[in-house]
């Protein structure tokens, strides 16, 4: 089976449709999506229901803090994000934000973990920024591999039972083999909002016949989902860090 990753939407429809139009032509058998469908970007909207027509198809989905933060609130969010999360709220119906915010934290499914976070403690939105959160992550389940977004910055960290974690960055378009012999984490990176100083939308390709993990990414039209942040009234800065990948 080919599973296509996809994580961090955060309300870009450019990005997501060329992710998805990307993952349609190389093939797969099930998308999985890691959270965060809407914040920052200006289509919260058109992104709801498109992961909702997916998941309808069988698409499995999880909770991200972005979209949670639609019924918990946004005190422990930036400026930047807060004023993005209160904007969008006022762009879904109740019934599209009771979708997003009642959506599960986690799925398991036989050896692999799906998370938006981590595995320690999925709703408190923890994140993995180096090999030590990562072992933490891994040493609390038992999957062999844990699929993740959050950091928007793709990486991939393994480790044995009697050796630390450690890391490294998968290359775009490049094969990874997995080790049966190791427990890994991935990081899938980000469709909406990459900040890896890569502008280019990412998704992730697993082959669990070959065990092998593949990270894509895909050019989109970022001038047309900027434009639409600054109509939109959104913070200028989630139109600029777009073209810079930051």
């Amino acid at each position: 089976m080919r599973i296509a990753f996809f994580a961090d939407i955060h309300a870009n429809r450019e990005a997501f449709e060329a992710c998805l139009q990307d993952a349609d032509q190389r093939g797969h058998d099930l998308k999985v999506i890691l959270g965060d469908v809407v914040g920052y970007g200006a289509d919260p909207q058109w992104c709801t229901q498109k992961v909702r027509e997916l998941q309808q198809k069988g698409a499995v989905v999880l909770r991200g803090n972005h979209d949670a933060a639609l019924s918990e609130g946004t005190e422990h969010m930036n400026d930047t994000a807060r004023a993005a999360i209160e904007w969008t709220a006022r762009q879904l119906s109740a019934q599209d934000q009771d979708y997003l915010t009642t959506l599960p934290l986690q799925h398991r499914d036989a050896e692999r973990l799906y998370v938006h976070a981590n595995a320690w403690a999925p709703a408190l939105w923890d994140y993995i920024n180096g090999a030590r959160e990562a072992e933490r992550s891994m040493r609390l389940t038992d999957a062999q591999i844990t699929f993740c977004g959050h950091t928007h910055v793709p990486k991939l960290y393994y480790m044995t039972p009697k050796r630390p974690a450690a890391e490294f960055t998968p290359l775009a378009g490049k094969s990874v083999p997995l080790s049966p012999l190791r427990q890994y984490l991935i990081v899938v990176g980000s469709v909406g909002q990459p900040r890896d100083a890569h502008p280019a939308a990412g998704w992730g390709l697993y082959d669990t016949a070959k065990r092998d993990y593949v990270q894509y990414r895909v050019s989109y039209d970022i001038e047309a989902a900027a434009k639409k942040i600054k109509q939109a009234g959104l913070p200028e800065r989630l139109a600029k860090r777009l073209f810079v990948g930051g």
